[in-house]
């Protein structure tokens, strides 16, 4: 629907159609509320879609975000979405070579099968005992915290009490997390895949005195209040497309290929002003919601930008004629590649790879991760791919700051993939090049984006996929009673720059509807 039909007045303008604007639109129009969505882009979802990017390939691709794990089953319920989850039974697989044998760590399948795979690597139990009692801690984190998302701000000793553990605090909240892990394990390859989710998109050391990688490590194990991470059914549009889907039910309007332009407020009036391929136009709104990222909303009120973002990761999306048989053949290809496949993600390896990318240079061996989303959910391909046994690929470098493209993305993006793939290839048993599909026109099943490929296509700022650094749950300074406030008492941050935004969550769009709620209540 255009932006031209109907009111041109609306009790709220929503910047940006991501996932986190179509919740706050649900949540919204489903109070009552007259809601206009506008979306720079012809479709709706951010970064959050599902797309077929292989020319007369039918694989539905989960192309830039791809796993759920801090969606609140709250928001999923209170919005009635047709979504699902599916878990993994395997968390991980590491391969590493060993005394000249090639080996690895697998995860998963029952705690016999892990401490037996622990026992195998290591020589013993202790670093398994270790393992399971650093996340029996974290678990505890994870089931004081994540309730809180969607809850006011608590204050830091707020949070502190619910947590009540102060070995945990201590080590998650205080500490740069390398101290932890340190502690905690001997063993480098354990190490590694311990640190790896304080690294997701975030370029920092293990021992950062910002404890900028302790805030990403939290996001990464406080996820439902367990900290696993889910396959989304039918792949991430799914989850797009059923909000969308509620957002128009209540009677939302949602005008895609329209951007906003201006923001102009009073602090209780505002209008925002638009072009699409049509015009211009204007609309006036009690609250204005602001999906996109700090940077954007700075340009779009015209107050001073916040320091910029950088992003650090290469996105690589595959499909594969075959699974790659593996050189550890005490696994099977199918359980490895179905969790999380760590590559070059030692202890050791992270630490040389961060000191090379802070020094201007692309790592030697690129650390980076897989997983295979057709093998927990098929649904993703044609019946005729699953048939011939294809999957998806897709790949999350670590380590790569948006800064090393600058002098030239594309030749940059292209010999960092050429790396990380030899990575990958030093742990199979035939290359990954002949594993590759091919489209219509012949050419190999595979894309890379680097942090400027995703700063051109959705917005990011830097590439940064928290559109900035992740923050603390709780109430500092300026953040406001939801942590999505702005110094415009109508406009409201509801993009993953909240307080407590970041990852395939809906919490950002949750609270600044709740926001909106509680102000409007006489």
């Amino acid at each position: 629907m255009s932006a031209h039909e109907g009111s041109r007045s609306y009790d709220a303008v929503i910047v940006g159609g991501g996932h986190n604007g179509l919740v706050a639109a649900a949540y919204l129009a489903r109070a009552g509320r007259s809601v206009l969505v506008l979306e720079r882009l012809g479709h709706t979802g951010g970064a959050a879609v599902s797309t077929r990017p292989f020319a007369g390939v039918d694989a539905r691709l989960s192309r830039y975000s791809y796993l759920v794990s801090l969606l609140p089953a709250k928001i999923v319920q209170d919005l009635g979405l047709d979504f699902r989850l599916r878990t993994r039974d395997i968390s991980s697989y590491t391969p590493v070579e060993r005394a000249g044998h090639p080996t690895g760590l697998l995860v998963g399948g029952g705690e016999r099968r892990t401490r037996e795979a622990f026992a195998r690597l290591t020589g013993g139990d202790r670093e398994f005992d270790a393992w399971q009692r650093f996340y029996a801690l974290t678990g505890r984190v994870a089931r004081s915290v994540f309730p809180t998302l969607t809850e006011p701000l608590p204050t830091r000793g707020e949070l502190r009490g619910r947590v009540d553990d102060e070995e945990a605090w201590r080590a998650l909240f205080e500490e740069p997390i390398g101290v932890a892990v340190e502690e905690r394990f001997r063993d480098d390859l354990v190490r590694g895949v311990v640190l790896t989710d304080a690294l997701i998109g975030t370029f920092a050391d293990a021992h950062d005195p910002t404890l900028a990688q302790n805030r990403c490590f939290l996001y990464h194990v406080i996820g439902g209040g367990t900290g696993a991470w889910d396959v989304p059914v039918g792949g991430m549009g799914a989850l797009t497309d059923a909000l969308a889907g509620a957002a128009r039910a209540a009677g939302a309007v949602i005008a895609t290929g329209h951007e906003a332009v201006r923001i102009d407020t009073d602090g209780r009036n505002a209008e925002v002003s638009w072009r699409s391929a049509d015009g211009e136009g204007a609309a006036a709104a009690r609250h204005v919601l602001v999906g996109a990222s700090p940077q954007a909303l700075a340009a779009l009120t015209g107050d001073t930008p916040p320091a910029p973002a950088e992003g650090a990761q290469l996105k690589v999306n595959m499909l594969l004629k075959r699974l790659p048989r593996l050189r550890d053949t005490s696994v099977d290809p199918r359980e490895a590649f179905a969790g999380t496949f760590h590559i070059a993600e030692g202890y050791e390896q992270l630490a040389e790879a961060h000191a090379r990318a802070t020094a201007g240079e692309l790592p030697a061996a690129p650390p980076s991760e897989i997983y295979c989303h057709s093998l927990t959910d098929p649904t993703i391909l044609g019946p005729d791919l699953v048939a011939e046994g294809h999957h998806t690929l897709t790949l999350f470098g670590l380590h790569a700051p948006a800064r090393l493209f600058e002098r030239d993305n594309d030749a940059v993006r292209e010999e960092l993939l050429r790396r990380t793939l030899a990575q990958l290839d030093a742990h199979l048993a035939e290359p990954l090049a002949d594993c590759l599909a091919t489209d219509a026109d012949g050419r190999p099943c595979i894309e890379a984006r680097s942090p400027l490929d995703l700063e051109r296509d959705l917005g990011l700022p830097g590439g940064n996929i928290f559109h900035r650094a992740l923050s603390w749950p709780w109430a500092q300074d300026g953040t406001g009673r939801w942590g999505v406030e702005t110094r415009h008492p109508n406009v409201l941050l509801c993009g993953a720059g909240a307080v407590r935004g970041g990852g395939v969550s809906g919490v950002s769009g949750h609270n600044a509807a709740m926001a909106v709620l509680k102000q409007d209540v006489p």
